[in-house]
């Protein structure tokens, strides 16, 4: 079912102490101030996963992981298991961002199998795609998106894709202080509901939520959230910092 969802990554940020403070300034907003019209996920970095679990049985967010292994067990130092974020009450995971595709060679094969190995624990694949600024000024980002959604998606059933979220990232946007206009916005994910009926049907574009990620912040996430096929945010550095974060999910 389509959901209104903002979602924090914090990427590689924030020692113990500081994302202990963070979650708890959160925490004791949401205490206050329950969240009626959207929900909220957590990503923090692997080792303070069991931290944040543990504030959020109290509180009104969920917890998600920024990625996981292709692998259910085995020999791969390093990695970590869905089964392991499972067993730590993780019911999300970011899969496909930008910054792993660059930086760490995950390729479409790569993230179709992290979807499935999440879906086989029953955690939500937040599922990124999106085009660099190269591929948006050749005027071929429609496509790069379509298969990148075709090769992650296209094999799953219908139950399945009931527990995808998509997060539409332009990665010219990501950490450079621009942003999709609202404009921008809304024909990606617009095109993206059509990707979704044309390999699946009527009801799962309708219904799947699809995010917008890229330099969204308090100042500009009213207005995007309010473009009719954007169901809300997958924040970066604005998640580091409460009462910025705060203003974001009160933004629907």
């Amino acid at each position: 079912m389509r959901r209104n969802i903002v979602a924090g990554n914090w990427k590689m940020n924030n020692s113990f102490d500081e994302a202990e403070e963070l979650v708890t300034d959160i925490a004791e907003y949401l205490e206050k101030n329950p969240v009626d019209d959207a929900e909220i996920i957590i990503c923090p970095p692997f080792i303070y996963l069991e931290m944040t679990t543990d504030v959020s049985a109290e509180s009104q967010f969920a917890v998600g992981a920024q990625n996981l292994c292709a692998y259910d067990k085995g020999a791969y130092t390093g990695e970590i298991s869905a089964a392991m974020l499972a067993g730590l009450d993780v019911e999300y995971c970011i899969i496909g961002h930008s910054e792993r595709r660059k930086y760490f060679g995950d390729t479409d094969e790569i993230i179709a199998a992290k979807i499935q190995q999440a879906l086989k624990e029953n955690i939500s694949p937040i599922f990124c795609c999106g085009e660099s600024l190269a591929e948006r000024e050749a005027g071929n980002y429609k496509e790069v998106v379509q298969t990148q959604i075709e090769e992650a998606l296209a094999n799953l059933s219908a139950d399945e894709m009931d527990n995808v979220i998509i997060a539409y990232e332009p990665v010219w946007a990501i950490g450079t202080g621009l942003n999709a206009t609202p404009a921008q916005a809304q024909e990606m994910h617009a095109y993206i509901r059509e990707i979704l009926l044309e390999n699946f049907s009527i009801a799962i574009a309708n219904n799947t939520t699809i995010l917008y990620g890229g330099s969204c912040n308090a100042g500009n996430a009213k207005e995007i959230f309010a473009q009719p096929d954007v169901d809300g945010g997958l924040i970066g550095g604005a998640s580091l910092k409460a009462n910025e974060f705060i203003q974001i999910i009160t933004a629907f």
